[in-house]
């Protein structure tokens, strides 16, 4: 079980965010007992630790926060501790996580590229300050830090946005791995190089509990000004317009994701198909949904769904829907069909789509899912045979 800090989400507006239901903010009911808990059974987690735990001794001075750990099994796997400025992309700003001695012989721990995304990630979501998808401009560096007064090599990834143009430090993330005492300890900052990075071991924890439950205070009156997208005052859609935009959305979205997934990469989506304008778009598509087709918004928000399911896994399972004629005729009817159940001529396929949607299982075991092969090859029969008759 990992237990993280709360950060800010930038996910799509039909994933249910659990921030959304608090916009009381830190002085609401409960708000004061939520933090308190969250800190004592932070402290009772870390009481327990019995491996050394390293943060960073200097230079930074400031901003000591806890910013994550990782049980399992009631065993402390590895605690992340941050320091420095968390409010700027400018930093400085590290975090240092602390293996338990051995974990790197029984799992595989991130790759650094990995942990310098995540740093973007934090920076996006935290200050919504999108400094592109890596990878960027990379070096591969051999860098010396003190651990407890004692010089340590650690190999280092850092990457520079190409946007930067190559000059200065700005956006420039670093990430590195070292070995003190049989442990893996993975430090990660920006705003300060490798070299002037100085850790040491953990005797008392306080400060970093007291830093972390003022961050989620922080993070939480944040929140609290937070307008839900369903809320807000959008401009009015034209048409079909909204449906198609969020389907091109949707179909980028699955495009980058298998594209990291063929290179070998974590997948993970951009963060420039991530936030506030992709969940407008959205809601203005069930918004419009609603109008044209008078249902209600959970009809409305279901039909949607469907679409852009429909439409995704059509992208995936054939080769011809981006980015050709039959693939936009084949969006538009099924645009046209979501919205007001047009007698299109796939209409076969539209209805085959319906079936395989509403009968997806969950669980049943081997008979369901080969049901399921078996409607998914009529519904792609039914395309195949639309397309044929197209001419």
């Amino acid at each position: 079980m990992r237990h993280r800090m709360v950060r800010e989400s930038g996910g799509r507006s039909q994933e249910p965010r659990e921030w959304n239901a608090e916009r009381s903010g830190p002085d609401g009911p409960g708000g004061q007992d939520r933090f308190a808990g969250q800190e004592e059974f932070s402290r009772r987690t870390l009481a327990a630790v019995d491996f050394p735990v390293y943060g960073v001794a200097g230079p930074t001075g400031r901003g000591e926060a806890l910013a994550a750990f990782e049980t399992c099994g009631g065993e402390l796997r590895w605690v992340e501790v941050q320091v420095g400025d968390w409010t700027t992309a400018a930093g400085p700003y590290v975090t240092v996580r602390t293996y338990r001695p051995g974990a790197d012989g029984c799992e595989v721990l991130p790759e650094l590229e990995d942990v310098v995304e995540d740093e973007r990630d934090r920076v996006y979501e935290q200050l919504g300050i999108d400094e592109g998808d890596g990878p960027g401009q990379v070096r591969a560096l051999r860098e010396w830090i003190t651990v407890d007064g004692e010089y340590c090599a650690i190999e280092v990834h850092e990457d520079r946005p190409v946007a930067s143009g190559g000059s200065g430090s700005a956006g420039q993330v670093w990430a590195g791995r070292l070995r003190v005492g049989g442990q893996a300890v993975t430090v990660c900052g920006r705003g300060l190089p490798p070299g002037r990075v100085e850790l040491g071991g953990i005797g008392d924890f306080e400060c970093y509990l007291r830093g972390r439950t003022e961050l989620l205070r922080d993070l939480a009156s944040r929140r609290a000004r937070y307008v839900p997208v369903e809320e807000r005052e959008l401009p009015p859609a034209v048409g079909l317009e909204a449906h198609r935009e969020l389907i091109a959305q949707s179909i980028a979205e699955a495009a980058a994701i298998e594209a990291q997934v063929r290179v070998g990469r974590t997948p993970r989506l951009p963060r420039g198909l991530r936030g506030d304008v992709c969940a407008e778009r959205w809601e203005t598509a069930v918004r419009q949904q609603m109008r044209l087709a008078t249902e209600t918004r959970e009809e409305a928000a279901a039909a949607v769904t469907s679409m852009v399911n429909h439409l995704n896994r059509l992208s995936q399972q054939t080769h011809w829907l981006v980015g050709t004629p039959e693939g936009e005729a084949a969006v538009e009817e099924v645009v046209r069909y979501t919205v007001f159940a047009s007698e299109v001529a796939s209409l076969p396929a539209q209805r085959a789509w319906e079936q395989l949607w509403r009968e997806r299982p969950g669980g049943g075991g081997e008979g369901a899912w080969e049901e399921q092969r078996l409607v998914e090859q009529l519904w792609l029969s039914a395309w195949e045979q639309w397309r044929a008759g197209r001419g």
